[in-house]
């Protein structure tokens, strides 16, 4: 015949039969890590900023050579 708490008993003797711990408590509090998703998010905004940056410069660009082109003609006619 078994006795199914034996094992619950023999831990709790254990437990209180070796006392309070004489050592300090040492708590190591970690940083959690990134998952894939924030930095593909971080990947996904860069590019997104560098494309935005691109497409002004040409939209600038395309006006300013425009009005050289216009002022050019204007001041040849």
């Amino acid at each position: 015949m078994e006795f199914p708490n034996v094992a619950f008993f023999v831990g709790l003797f254990r437990l209180f039969s070796q006392g309070q711990p004489g050592g300090p408590i040492i708590v190591e509090i970690t940083e959690p890590q990134e998952s894939e998703l924030s930095q593909l998010s971080d990947v996904l905004l860069g590019s997104l900023g560098l494309s935005g940056v691109i497409f002004l410069t040409a939209i600038l660009l395309g006006i300013a050579v425009g009005g050289l082109v216009f002022w050019l003609r204007k001041r040849s006619g």
